[in-house]
């Protein structure tokens, strides 16, 4: 389990500092909006896969600090994988999130939301720009086979 201060930092940083925050006008480029009916969270999210490679993430809109974060992080995480270890990081984020068995080493800044669980209320936040990331992915895939 990660430190709370530590996780507070990097929550704080995402959030003050998010990576990879801007669209593209690119139409290689897959987009997804996704909007919360219980949070402020109202983002775009768009993916950016060649040869099985997610290349480039990109997000941009309004939301709380958890939404943003976790989104902001895997924008960073997933760049560079191969579609099959993007997809599967995001399956152990969401084995974490679960409270089931996952690999912690392999997910970094993103265990900073090891204890999300404990707030059901707030487990859409922190999933809200990885499930439109997830969903850009395997769209991807599809249309490119």
């Amino acid at each position: 389990m990660m430190d709370e201060n530590l996780k507070r930092t990097i929550l704080l940083d995402h959030y003050s500092h998010p990576r990879n925050k801007g669209l593209s006008d690119d139409p290689t480029y897959r987009t997804l909006h996704m909007a919360s009916d219980s949070c402020i969270d109202d983002i775009k999210v768009q993916v950016k896969v060649k040869d099985g490679i997610v290349e480039d993430l990109r997000f941009d809109g309004v939301g709380c600090t958890i939404s943003f974060a976790s989104t902001s992080i895997f924008t960073e995480l997933l760049k560079g994988k191969s579609v099959k270890e993007a997809l599967a990081l995001i399956e152990e984020y969401y084995a974490m999130l679960d409270e089931k068995t996952y690999n912690p080493e392999d997910l970094e800044e993103a265990n900073a939301f090891d204890t999300l669980y404990k707030q059901a209320n707030r487990i859409k936040c922190g999933t809200i720009g990885v499930k439109g990331i997830e969903e850009l992915i395997r769209e991807s895939v599809k249309n490119e086979k």
